[in-house]
């Protein structure tokens, strides 16, 4: 059973994450114009302990955003501008020959710029697949390894990447065993009219914006650890697992237009993404437990690319939110007594 003490630490434990939350968000906020639910979204990710990818066309701010964030957190922040010609060792280091005082040579291990606890990946898809695979261990086993090297990345740690749509030229669609890895993918859009006003009045009026940090790294931490102790109630997890089902044609809890569409649905780490979440997302809404709603809310950004579509889908212009809407309208939401 569950005692009064228990209950009332959890209480203030989900107070004092929200309220922390709500301070990052307003401090981000000073910089960024509009796209609340990005930056939402963003800073979800980033208290789940997961990546994110933002796509949207270039000139929306997505970099802006990331190092906003960093220096609302007092996090270090490195940015790798991807490019064609950039190899794995640009991203994770190498070995290069120095010369000593005393005139020898000696070879020094170069640590690269994904060392860090932000890292900004910027037009992630611009690099080829070579390159994109240098991501691959450290977004999954938080480390590198160089030869024989291995190099853990600093606590807390997150990648956020950022790409131009695949359809345009000179980009490299990344492939799903990456794509799996982030927590979110978030679509930027074009500001409203309102926000075009503010944007205009905040950066040619000759004043600079200057953030404070208003939480560090070790908060941050301690908030990742309340989001991992919130409990989530059967119908929440077996209403997670129905969808994640759901996303992968010929299941139990598929629709028709999965089944003709999708050639390949979510793999067990987007039930695990949706957790997490919406774990996230039971504190925003001060609660300490996760329901099916909260589940239903993360549904599109942690599952949006991780469904593989095929040319039918392609032919009917179908995409990845359209069939997640479908999967949402047409699977039940379980109950206790299921």
């Amino acid at each position: 059973m569950v005692s009064t003490d228990d209950v009332e630490l959890a209480r203030q434990s989900a107070a004092a994450f929200k309220e922390t939350f709500i301070k990052i968000r307003a401090e981000v906020g000073r910089m960024i114009v509009g796209q609340a639910d990005v930056v939402d979204g963003v800073l979800t990710a980033l208290m789940a302990g997961g990546h994110v990818l933002l796509e949207g066309v270039p000139g929306l701010g997505k970099t802006m955003l990331v190092s906003s964030i960093s220096r609302a957190i007092d996090l270090p922040f490195s940015r790798i501008q991807f490019t064609p010609d950039m190899m794995p060792a640009d991203i994770v280091g190498t070995t290069v020959l120095t010369e000593t005082e005393g005139g020898g040579h000696e070879l020094t291990f170069q640590q690269g710029p994904i060392v860090s606890n932000l890292v900004l990946a910027d037009e992630i898809n611009r690099a080829t697949p070579k390159t994109q695979s240098a991501l691959l261990e450290v977004m999954q086993e938080r480390q590198v390894t160089v030869g024989r090297r291995t190099i853990k990345m600093p606590e807390p740690f997150c990648v956020m990447a950022t790409q131009n749509p695949v359809d345009q030229e000179g980009t490299y669609p990344l492939p799903e065993a990456q794509l799996d890895r982030f927590l979110f993918k978030l679509v930027v859009g074009y500001p409203s009219e309102a926000d075009y006003h503010a944007i205009i009045d905040r950066t040619t009026s000759g004043h600079d914006v200057v953030l404070n940090a208003v939480t560090n790294a070790e908060t941050l931490q301690q908030m990742r650890a309340v989001v991992r102790q919130v409990p989530v109630t059967e119908a929440a997890k077996a209403y997670a697992i129905r969808l994640v089902m759901g996303t992968q044609p010929g299941s139990d809890y598929a629709p028709d237009g999965i089944n003709r569409s999708v050639a390949l649905g979510a793999s067990p780490r987007g039930v695990q993404s949706l957790m997490l979440a919406a774990k996230v997302q039971a504190l925003l809404d001060d609660r300490f437990s996760v329901s099916t709603n909260d589940v239903a809310a993360v549904v599109m950004p942690v599952l949006r690319h991780r469904l593989v579509l095929n040319f039918h889908a392609q032919a009917n212009n179908l995409s990845a939110d359209d069939l997640l809407g479908e999967v949402l309208a047409q699977v039940k939401r379980p109950y206790a007594t299921d």
